[in-house]
């Protein structure tokens, strides 16, 4: 016998106040401390402040292939993670990149030509989110596309004159979502795409 359960009343948002806004860094993208009046759930009202760094939003994809029941990622260095306990500092992903100005479709369809070589014709956006809401303003908008090996027409690896040194994957969902629970892949992105695709199923996903 099934129980229903009805969803939680929410307390209403609170009222904030910003006081003002203290630029701390501006060297890449901007860290700010950002000091506020809130308003609690009790009515009382606190003074606080928080750093938010701002480097814009994003875009990220996850290529499949339901026929075959593949997925495309990508694998790459990235410094942070690095410095905080990945020993090579490499990083199994979905294909992202930051909108800079770009309507997320535009910029994800860019940002999987250049790191996989895959011309993708129609991106279909399956959610939002703010991946580090305690410090970073960012939101990513995520994306899925079906892929046939004829769209590949070129090899990837991202932009030299950038940095990116991008190696393109092509794994069983099954695969990929093993290496998840092994700890090969640690991406968050990619991790909410993969299980995206295992609660949707690959064929589902071409809706």
């Amino acid at each position: 016998m099934s129980t229903s359960v009805s969803a939680p009343t929410l307390a209403p948002a609170p009222a904030v106040h910003i006081v003002g806004t203290e630029l701390l860094s501006n060297n890449w993208y901007t860290l700010n401390k950002v000091m506020f009046d809130f308003q609690r759930r009790d009515g009382s009202w606190q003074r606080l402040s928080r750093e938010a760094y701002d480097r814009g939003n994003g875009a990220t994809l996850l290529l499949f292939n339901a026929a075959r029941g593949t997925v495309i990622l990508t694998r790459q260095f990235r410094l942070p993670t690095f410095v905080n306990g990945n020993a090579n500092g490499m990083l199994i992903e979905a294909c992202a990149g930051l909108l800079d100005g770009a309507e997320p479709e535009a910029c994800i369809r860019r940002e999987v030509q250049e790191e996989t070589g895959f011309q993708i014709e129609s991106p279909r956006k399956v959610f939002e989110a703010y991946m580090s809401p305690g410090s970073v303003t960012e939101k990513l908008h995520f994306f899925v596309a079906e892929y046939e090996s004829h769209q590949q027409t070129g090899e990837g690896g991202g932009l030299a004159h950038e940095g990116e040194d991008i190696e393109v994957l092509e794994l069983p969902l099954a695969t990929a979502l093993a290496m998840v629970q092994s700890g090969e892949i640690q991406d968050g992105k990619t991790i909410m795409l993969l299980q995206h695709a295992a609660l949707q199923g690959l064929v589902a996903l071409r809706a």
